[in-house]
Parts: structure tokens; sequence; C-alpha cells
């Protein structure tokens, strides 16, 4: 039996699910969406408020701020409300319906930014807004997930050990890109303690993390449109692009047997599926993604068919 006090200290659900049986494909992938923040961005909603207090910065009359396209401006509001803070989350037209009301529901500030920035896109509108609102009053406090350590020990302190105890035999973690900050972090922590374990980073093609040109993303949660300081492909012993077209396949192919995933969690299968297809065509290998969120904040974008004649039509 779990049982927690506050609801942003559920944090590891310990799911696993093997898509041998469903995809034909030697492949646990680790369920993070089963906490009360929906994803695995409470980890990192968590580490970056805890290093803050401990740096000093976090005061009686703070207001957290930071810009998220979803799952971490979510995470954030939950532990702003279970901790007894304020929160405002800075975001784009990207960002879901259901994400929008679950930060109204939790007592999260939302504002959006309804203008691209012609160099840097949404993400660089969202970070100037941060800017502007902090600079007209001294109580914010912005987190910075792009740039803060914290991000990566998140999940150098707690993903990647928990994972690693749960498959001691590990040979490849696959992960997605973002900020960052948990591709890093684990493939630091197997740097240090499993140097065998290769951990290959995942990220949507329309991302300039690996060098990549600029191009439209509609799912949010993985990529970027600025280069990442967190993002570090020395460490990883490969990275796998994947189309947003090939996400939606993904994710309706898994939610016709059952499992319903979220964008993210899509793209980092399909990014798998394919390098496990060369580099591992006799299912040797032991390998795991990471799931970031479940597929319930998706039901309007990739599992709308409206939605999907409107942007994708070539999915069916």
């Amino acid at each position: 039996m779990i049982s927690v006090s506050r609801p942003h200290q559920l944090l590891d659900s310990g799911i696993y699910v093997d898509l041998r049986e469903i995809l034909g494909l030697n492949l646990h992938v680790k369920c993070e969406g089963f906490n009360f923040a929906g994803s695995v961005k409470l980890r990192t909603a968590r580490r970056l408020i805890e290093q803050a207090r401990l740096d000093g910065h976090l005061r009686p009359d703070s207001v957290l701020i930071e810009s998220s396209s979803g799952n971490l401006g979510v995470a954030l509001a939950m532990v702003a409300a279970s901790t007894g803070l304020r929160f405002v989350c800075v975001t784009d037209p990207r960002c879901t319906t259901l994400n929008l009301g679950l930060m109204n529901a939790l007592g999260a500030e939302v504002v959006v930014v309804d203008r691209a920035e012609p160099d840097g896109g949404f993400l660089a509108a969202r970070k100037g807004r941060v800017r502007q609102l902090c600079a007209a009053d001294p109580r914010y406090l912005w987190l910075d997930q792009y740039t803060n350590p914290a991000n990566c020990l998140a999940h150098y302190e707690s993903t990647a050990p928990v994972i690693a105890k749960h498959f001691p035999g590990l040979d490849v973690l696959f992960v997605g890109t973002g900020t960052g900050g948990t591709a890093t972090g684990c493939a630091r922590y197997f740097k240090d303690y499993a140097p065998g374990v290769r951990v290959v980073a995942v990220d949507t093609v329309g991302s300039v993390n690996f060098g990549g040109p600029s191009g439209g993303r509609r799912i949010p949660g993985l990529g970027a449109s600025q280069p990442m300081p967190l993002v570090e492909p020395s460490l990883y012993a490969g990275v796998q692009l994947v189309e947003e077209e090939d996400t939606v396949r993904m994710c309706r192919r898994l939610a016709e047997c059952g499992l319903l995933l979220g964008g993210s969690s899509g793209t980092v299968v399909h990014g798998a599926r394919n390098w496990l297809a060369l580099n591992d065509p006799h299912q040797e290998l032991t390998a795991v993604a990471i799931a970031p969120d479940l597929g319930e904040r998706y039901v309007d974008t990739i599992y709308d068919d409206t939605w999907l004649t409107a942007h994708h039509p070539s999915v069916r």
C-alpha cells in the first residue's frame, strides 16, 4: 500500500507495459502518467521548487512563474496547490483545452500568448512574457526549466535510479527530448553508475534540438523552436527523429489495443521501434522507453477525427 499526506508526494507508479504482445516489440514502456499531476513533469516540478527553497530564492510572498506548453504547467500548478504556493503559467495556443482547465482547477493563473515570435516561435514569445512579468513585479520567481540544473537533477536522482532498480540488466533507454532535462539527467546517471546502458534521445521533426531546421509542430511536449542548453548530444548513444504523422499513427495504433498514451509517449515508442529494428533485429536487448503521460489530455487533438482531418489528413 502507498500512503501519502500530500498529493505531490505520490511520485513513482512503478507501472511498466510490455509491448511484445501489443506491437511484437521487445520494449517495456514506463508509464509516468499515474500520479496526481498526470505526467513525468511532476518529478521536474517538485525538484525545481525544492531547489528554489534550498537556494533561498523562495520567499513567503513569492509567486512562481514558468513557461510551459502543458504538462509542466499542470505539474507546477498541482505542487503549488499542494504546498500553498501561488503559480502563474505562461502558455500558448498549442496548450490543450484540458490542460488549461486542469491548471485553472488547481488554482493557477494562466496567461496565453497569442502570437509567435518570428525567431523562436511561441517558445520565445512565452519566455519574453515571463521576463516582462518578472520585471514588473519583484515577487515573481521564474523557475526556468530551460536552464535550471534542477531539471536534470530531478531525473538523475529519481527517474533513472528507479528504472535501473527495476531493470538491472537494462541495455537501452529511450527518452523524449524537450528541454533535455529528462534525457540528460538519465544519461548522466547511467554514465556514472552503469556506463553500459545506452540512452537514446527521441525528438520530433521540426525541433531544433539536434541542429535540424525549425518547423511547425502541433503536438506539445517534445521538441523546441530554440536550442535548449540542457540538451547534451555527446551523452546520448543516438538520436531518433519522428515525424508528427508517425506520432499520431503510433498513438492511435496503441489506443486500438487499449493503451491510451499521450503525444510525447507515442513519439518515444515510435522512435524506439525504429532504433530497435536496426540495432536489435533478434530482440536480444533489454529496452525501456519512458512514456511521459497518458492520452486523456489529447482527446481533442490526436484522438479527434476532426482535428486529424484538419492537420494530418494523410493519417488514416
